[in-house]
């Protein structure tokens, strides 16, 4: 039995303190002897990344203790900081230092890479007795310079950078080494300024000698872009790429005519972008066959035959998937699914007995979690898909006269992608009767190359028509109320939020976390990674300087009369916090009700469990504010 209350005044469970508690990120994770290892996210000491343990008997504990942090800053968003090496030993980045550490258990840390200015590690990876790993040495009015090397794991190269070789370093940036069998070769993904790697790529191979490579020939890609290179044997490479305008396998065999077979086509992406390093989205079991994740909107676990077979796998995950490894014809998959993000181990054989290594666990019931629905509205230039995470509350319900407030959520990237997974930050709002429209707007990854490049010189154009046209649709099929509507985004995300708060009345309240507020000024002050992402979102510059003004929310904030909340992180290198304060003053300036919130010790993106607890009671207490409901147990937002 419901009590029938209004929405936004349901009675919750989910606390805030609860669902940072309950949203770990997995990092990573391997089959070490009868053990597994993995990452994790530990929201309650400061947001650190630790290794942990479990047994055959099922005791976890920890093999970095506080206040290590296995985190890389390659590329400024890291990946690949930590592996296993020689069966029973770990090697991590360390967030302080960025130096390559190695832990055995039961002993202390010893440095494996020197303290010489700001060079960084990620992407780690241990093959054929060798730690391989991308380095990123920064140097003074110089972009950074950056190079695939080896890491001798004996602790040889812990005072001189000169112990560390370099293999190769004839690029802007590099991803994916991979050590033949033989060890005669490396294939590795490269690319180069002003691309970026889901735009054009290219998969290289090169022929070791005495340890480094003496020379390379790409191979595949450069309009396309390449993904994850694995040997199948000494002259074949099975490795991603979206020729056909989705990420699909293919089999290359290094003959003088480069002979290339597609395996199992589909209209899916076994791939995404490349964010971050370490990332797999398929492995090659013991027995030839392969295991791989497919993407169209949702992810999906598939098995491929020798024959071309293909087999879905029923897994509790449906997005965010990496099979982070595999041992006979058992997998390591980390992923999202019912209960949040979480981490199985399952043999492809038996799914059905899969094993909850982390997370997949929350403090309230499976009940309390909403279930995504996929939708699509349409937009000016096509389909704009979303899904739909409907209020959800076992003990009450809305009026039948009254529709659910909602909030649109706005990825970042804006080269990225959400699935239909439910989050304990999602059922933090849909709990309390505030349901919440996640959209993939044009631009996103999931749905292939077209629709990736809907994007393209459109940025600020293409994604806030496509957030006004889902909201609307939405509002428009009678599943939301069209006077309560919010927009919620972070980074490229809180772009997309301003810009659209400040060319359209769409929304009633807006929420823009680190968001990007000028162009130019994101320009001059992002960082080497995306320093030419905006040649193709907008334009080159300086012939384009005239389109970043006009396009930039900062030089029209004369417009910008919606309610705002701003989250900001005081350490974020990518978006610096002057342009949420700039926003800030703007707001003061109108005289529209608003908030500023600015955390010490947070970058781009938030960790630190104090910081998301915040967070998520500042968001509710803020809707409920605008748009007219008293959510009970949320502490008040004072707005200026």
């Amino acid at each position: 039995m419901t009590t029938e209350l209004p929405y936004g005044s349901w009675p919750s469970p989910l606390s805030a303190e609860a669902v940072s508690a309950a949203s770990p990120r997995i990092e990573g994770a391997r089959y070490v002897g009868d053990e597994v290892w993995w990452g994790e996210s530990v929201p309650e000491e400061a947001g650190r990344t630790t290794v942990r343990t479990m047994t055959a008997s099922g005791d976890v504990s920890d093999l970095i203790e506080a206040p290590w942090s296995a985190r890389s800053r390659v590329h400024e968003y890291g990946g690949g900081a930590w592996t296993t090496v020689a069966g029973d030993a770990l090697v991590f980045v360390e967030k302080a230092d960025q130096r390559v550490w190695r832990v055995v258990p039961g002993e202390r840390a010893k440095p494996l890479t020197p303290l010489a200015g700001d060079v960084r590690f990620g992407g780690l990876t241990w093959q054929g007795g060798r730690l391989l790993a991308v380095r990123e040495t920064h140097r003074d009015e110089a972009p950074p310079h950056r190079d695939i090397v080896e890491v001798p794991v004996d602790g040889s190269g812990a005072a001189d950078m000169a112990r560390l070789p370099s293999l190769v370093e004839d690029s802007d940036f590099f991803a994916h080494p991979a050590l033949s069998p033989d060890g005669a070769h490396l294939a590795w993904i490269s690319w180069d300024h002003p691309h970026m790697p889901w735009d054009s790529a290219e998969l290289r191979v090169g022929r070791l000698e005495d340890g480094v490579v003496a020379e390379w020939a790409t191979v595949a890609g450069g309009s396309t872009a390449p993904l994850q290179p694995v040997w199948l044997s000494d002259d074949e490479i099975l490795y991603s790429d979206d020729r056909s305008g989705r990420w699909n396998l293919s089999c290359l065999r290094l003959t003088a005519d480069l002979h290339c077979e597609d395996i199992a086509e589909a209209d899916a992406d076994t791939g995404g972008p490349l964010w971050a390093l370490g990332q797999r989205w398929f492995a090659v079991l013991d027995d030839g066959r392969i295991v791989a994740v497919r993407t169209q909107g949702s992810d999906e676990l598939v098995v491929i035959g020798s024959d071309g077979s293909v087999q879905p796998l029923p897994v509790d995950a449906v997005a965010g998937m990496s099979i982070e490894d595999v041992r006979g014809t058992r997998l390591l998959l980390s992923g999202s699914g019912p209960a949040g993000a979480a981490l199985w181990d399952i043999d492809v054989d038996q799914p059905a007995a899969a094993r909850l290594i982390a997370g997949g666990r929350t403090a309230w019931g499976d009940e309390w979690m909403p279930r995504a629905r996929a939708v699509s509205f349409d937009g000016p230039r096509g389909p704009v898909h979303a899904f739909d995470f409907p209020p959800t509350n076992p003990d009450a319900s809305g009026p039948e006269d009254e529709r659910p407030p909602y909030v649109v959520f706005v990825h970042g990237g804006p080269t990225a992608h959400v699935g239909g997974a439910a989050s304990g930050k999602i059922a933090y709002f849909t709990s309390r009767g505030i349901g919440v429209l996640d959209v993939n707007y044009g631009g996103s990854s999931g749905y292939g190359r077209a629709y990736r490049e809907r994007l393209l010189g459109q940025w600020g154009v293409v994604d806030v028509d496509d957030v006004i046209a889902a909201a609307q649709g939405h509002a428009g099929s009678g599943a939301a109320d069209p006077e309560r509507l919010a927009i919620a985004g972070g980074s490229a995300g809180g772009w997309t939020v301003l810009c659209a708060l400040t060319l359209s009345d769409a929304f009633a309240a807006g929420i823009s976390r680190y968001g990007v507020a000028d162009l130019r000024r994101l320009a001059e002050d992002t960082h080497d990674f995306e320093s030419r992402y905006l040649d193709s979102m907008v334009g080159p510059l300086p012939e384009a300087e005239a389109l970043y003004a006009a396009r930039s929310p900062l030089s029209r904030l004369e417009r910008l009369r919606t309610p705002l909340l701003i989250e900001q992180g005081l350490d974020d290198q990518v978006v610096p916090p002057s342009q949420s304060e700039a926003v800030r003053d703007a707001l003061r300036a109108n005289g529209v009700p608003h908030a500023y919130l600015a955390f010490e010790g947070e970058g781009h993106g938030f960790r630190r469990a104090e910081t998301v607890v915040r967070q998520l009671e500042a968001e509710v207490a803020f809707l409920g504010q605008v748009l007219g409901f008293d959510p009970p147990g949320i502490p008040a937002l004072e707005l200026d």
